[in-house]
């Protein structure tokens, strides 16, 4: 099976989330990183290039560069698909040059800053009939995963309530104010969107729930919060949800958490029994049945389900992680690309990373948020 070729707009040097992607994409080997424009500043993105071991003609100083080149070579040394990896506000602009060329797309969140611009998104690549993935990795979990998969098969009966909450410490203190690159964009209105923390983890949130549920927001009552002085985009969110099926949700997203890491959590509570992870000790899994002792399922156990055994590298007992996940979710991207190739496509059951339908609610949901949280009404419709 031959290695599908990939380009990345963004991520080059001083830049977390690109070495990020750069390590999931070799985790499996089916990938291959052969063109790029790492940076919107042309002597970084060449340098970052180089860095890589890129070829000259293919270390690009801009994205236009890139994809005008691209455009020029033979289908087969075309690129297959592009990362895009920068800053919120580039988002759009790159997304829809590189899926009007018919190229495949795979987008960080969140999708873009406006449900107009998601749209868009999803017309183009409707039209184009091209696979368009939005990396909310933590849906590549085996354990998320798992538990997606109880609740299908009814183990914990009818959800009655889903609470997921996303906390972290690392915007406690004004860091942007001291020159921290990630949250000099992410605190800034023209970069980041509407949203500061809502954009930043509580999209993630959102999905881990839609995806393991199956439930969406239909409406919410929000609260956005700039809790450290001077910042005008919200570091501290809470959430009631009504989702649908008339499910009650909570979710929370803050990022002043002081002393707290990375503590993502998601819990289903059904008429039989509830589900609880936590990302923070992702290898395992607490299902409580309503008669039943609780019980600790554990990644690389021969009983869970098929979906979470083919998401698993190691045996039990040997921890995977962050890039494990990661990596899943770009394994059910190439899966996809091959089969369109191919001429099939995945079906949307069995498709095992979010699409751009999925970024488009994700942004939807964000709008809602902002709507709420400045509206005097108790409930806000999600569109």
């Amino acid at each position: 099976m031959s290695k599908l070729r990939c380009a990345m707009v963004g991520g080059g040097r001083g830049a977390f989330i690109g070495a990020v992607h750069r390590h999931a994409l070799a985790l499996d080997g089916q990938f291959e990183l052969v063109a790029g424009a790492f940076s919107s500043q042309p002597e970084r993105a060449r340098a970052s290039g180089r860095d890589l071991g890129l070829r000259d003609d293919r270390n690009h100083a801009s994205w236009q560069a890139l994809l005008e080149h691209e455009l020029k070579l033979p289908a087969d040394e075309r690129i297959d698909f592009v990362v895009i990896v920068t800053p919120n506000h580039v988002h759009f602009d790159v997304a829809k040059a590189f899926a009007e060329a018919g190229i495949h797309v795979v987008c960080d969140k969140p999708l873009v800053h406006t449900s107009a611009q998601a749209d868009e998104l999803v017309r183009i690549a409707r039209e184009r009939d091209i696979v368009f993935g939005v990396t909310y990795n933590y849906i590549g979990y085996p354990m998320v995963r798992q538990a997606r998969d109880m609740v299908r098969a009814g183990e914990i009966g009818e959800i009655r309530k889903v609470t997921v909450e996303y906390h972290q410490g690392w915007l406690a203190t004004p860091v942007e104010a001291g020159g921290n690159k990630q949250a000099g964009w992410r605190t800034d209105p023209a970069r980041s969107g509407p949203v500061g923390t809502m954009g930043d983890i509580g999209t993630h949130a959102e999905n881990l729930l839609a995806t393991v549920t199956g439930l969406h927001v239909q409406s919410l009552c929000a609260d956005l919060g700039s809790v450290v002085p001077g910042r005008t985009l919200d570091d501290d969110a809470s959430l009631l949800l009504q989702l649908s099926g008339g499910v009650r949700g909570v979710l929370l997203a803050s990022q002043i958490a002081a002393g707290v890491e990375n503590d993502l959590r998601l819990r289903i509570f059904g008429s039989t029994g509830s589900l609880d992870w936590r990302q923070e000790e992702p290898n395992t899994l607490v299902h409580s049945p309503i008669d039943a002792p609780r019980r600790l399922l554990t990644r690389g156990s021969p009983w869970l389900a098929a979906a979470a055994q083919a998401s698993i590298r190691l045996p039990s007992g040997h921890p995977e992680g962050f890039l494990e996940a990661f990596a899943n979710v770009y394994l059910g991207i190439a899966a996809d690309i091959r089969a369109r190739g191919q001429g099939g496509r995945i079906a949307p059951a069995a498709r095992e990373y979010a699409d751009v339908e999925d970024g488009a609610r994700g942004v939807r949901f964000i709008e809602a948020t902002v709507a709420s949280a400045a509206s005097e009404r108790k409930w806000t419709e999600v569109a």
